[in-house]
């Protein structure tokens, strides 16, 4: 049984291959990497309504929000 309560933050750096997955937006906020290419404040950024249908671009970086899937083990319960 698929269990989806946990967010992820795809972030796509553009014109590279490069691939970030984060687990929220101040995890994503403290990777150097990719906090200089967003290029705005944590604050602005959390202002933003985002998700995997209407993503944050800009023209460095696409960043999606939304569902890992995992499983239920029965030691979860």
């Amino acid at each position: 049984m698929l269990k989806s309560d946990r967010t992820v933050i795809h972030v796509e750096v553009k014109g590279k291959q490069d691939h970030y997955y984060f687990g929220s937006a101040a995890a994503m906020f403290d990777e150097p990497r990719v906090k200089d290419l967003l290029g705005i404040t944590y604050q602005t950024f959390r202002k933003k309504a985002f998700s995997e249908s209407h993503p944050y671009e800009n023209q460095f970086v696409i960043v999606r929000k939304g569902k890992l899937q995992t499983m239920i083990h029965d030691n979860d319960e």
